[in-house]
């Protein structure tokens, strides 16, 4: 199945079954969906589908209006830059909801699409999803997986409070990877694919398909891998990672968010404090000269060249 009917299939099966719900965004229930978003969305006649306008600064502070009277609701987006024009809400809003409200009863969820295929020019330049939660520690997930799009969804679009969970444009009609996990944090920020005692690989933001080609690559040359997905935006809990890495001594972190401050290099950090490292091979996507232009904004990774620095002595 692809990954956007994945996603949205998931998300009709959560929302036809809530109360009092109100899912709003531009034009989501009229045809003007990226890749299928939203498409065929059925609600109980306690809820609702508002076509709202693109006013993103109204549109965040109605989100969390409605959460302060305890009606929960989503905004779906076509685009995360247009989030920059909600930002006062984003951070002023909603520091001053947590900073008051303990007890929240509801929901507010924004769904935004990350747009990371290239080609968009300037006005698409943000597509950090770790930079934008960052702004006020907000929390939000990067969906990849089929388990991790059941698990997320699954348990956060409708779930009290606010956060974030951002999908790949780039990955839309991409055959969505099925792969069972081993094991992962408690609210899915870090999840765990596959066990190797050679190498730990970490793979963060939309990156995990890279991740496993890089992990099929490295098992049929001899050498095994673990493999853990990043979810979570903002910084979390790398027990797990940081005790394999333990075992292997050897460290793979991929990371493809378009930005010069990256999650991966927190990790990375608190790695040198607790591990005694052998080898560390640090993938990051490279920012060119011309960025502002439309340019392909795919990572490129040479497998082969991993290969050769792990059986390196």
């Amino acid at each position: 199945m692809k990954y956007i009917e994945t996603v949205n299939d998931q998300i009709k099966n959560i929302v036809s079954k809530e109360d009092n719900l109100v899912l709003f965004g531009q034009n989501i229930s009229a045809g003007s969906c990226i890749g299928g978003l939203t498409r065929g969305m059925n609600v109980k006649t306690t809820s609702k589908v508002i076509n709202s306008t693109n006013s993103e600064n109204t549109l965040c502070g109605f989100g969390f209006g409605l959460m302060l009277n305890e009606v929960s609701s989503v905004f779906f987006m076509k685009q995360l830059d247009f989030l920059l024009l909600g930002i006062d809400q984003l951070v002023n809003t909603f520091n001053n909801i947590r900073n008051t409200n303990s007890d929240l009863k509801s929901s507010f969820t924004i769904m935004p699409v990350i747009v990371d295929n290239g080609f968009q020019g300037p006005q698409s330049s943000l597509n950090n999803f770790a930079d934008f939660c960052s702004i006020a520690r907000i929390p939000g997930y990067a969906i990849s997986t089929k388990y991790e799009t059941e698990k997320i969804i699954g348990t956060k679009l409708v779930s009290k409070g606010f956060r974030i969970l951002g999908i790949s444009q780039r990955l839309v009609n991409t055959e969505i990877i099925d792969i069972n996990p081993i094991k992962e944090n408690s609210d899915f920020s870090v999840v765990k694919y596959t066990d190797g005692c050679d190498v730990t690989i970490v793979c963060f933001n939309f990156s995990f398909e890279k991740g496993i080609v890089i992990q099929k690559e490295l098992e049929k040359n001899g050498i095994s891998s673990s493999i853990f997905n990043v979810t979570s935006m903002t910084p979390c809990n790398w027990k797990h990672i940081i005790d394999n890495v333990k075992i292997t001594n050897k460290i793979i972190v991929i990371d493809d968010s378009k930005s010069e401050n990256l999650l991966c290099y927190n990790l990375i950090s608190e790695i040198h404090d607790k591990c005694h490292l052998k080898k560390k091979i640090i993938l990051t996507k490279e920012i060119l000269s011309n960025w502002l232009c439309p340019i392909p904004d795919e990572m490129k990774v040479d497998v082969k060249e991993i290969v050769n620095i792990l059986k390196e002595k």
